[in-house]
């Protein structure tokens, strides 16, 4: 069973900043490419940020230029640095793995999701 382990949500008011880790299994790291997503209440799960296993990265236009994504290859883990917070930004953030091409592991699925955590950001 795989397991994405979250960690890092709360409570920020606008303007400030907040750390995501999502702790990733070792034996799918290195061939998985590696994102968050989030959802708000009332609205469609959307794409955060994604990097893949080469470590090139992808940001939504939402997010761009306040959030960085970044690989820890010593922690197996994947981390979000959000900066400049909004109260749009509020949402359930999930990280996300999803195999990258060309690659593939006998008995795991094509993409994992991990339990989300919550990000309030309200005054």
């Amino acid at each position: 069973q795989v397991q994405l382990v979250e960690s890092g949500g709360g409570l920020v008011q606008p303007g400030g900043s907040l750390g995501l880790s999502c702790v990733v299994p070792i034996y799918i790291f290195h061939v998985y490419d590696l994102g968050w997503y989030r959802q708000a209440p009332g609205k469609q799960r959307e794409l955060v940020a994604m990097i893949n296993i080469d470590g090139n990265s992808d940001y939504s236009d939402a997010v761009k230029g306040r959030f960085a994504i970044s690989r820890d290859d010593a922690e197996n883990t994947v981390n979000l640095q959000m900066n400049s917070l909004k109260p749009e930004d509020t949402a359930v953030y999930m990280c996300y793995a999803r195999r990258s091409a060309g690659y593939s592991i006998p008995g795991h699925a094509y993409d994992y999701w991990g339990q989300g955590t919550q990000v309030t950001v309200s005054s």
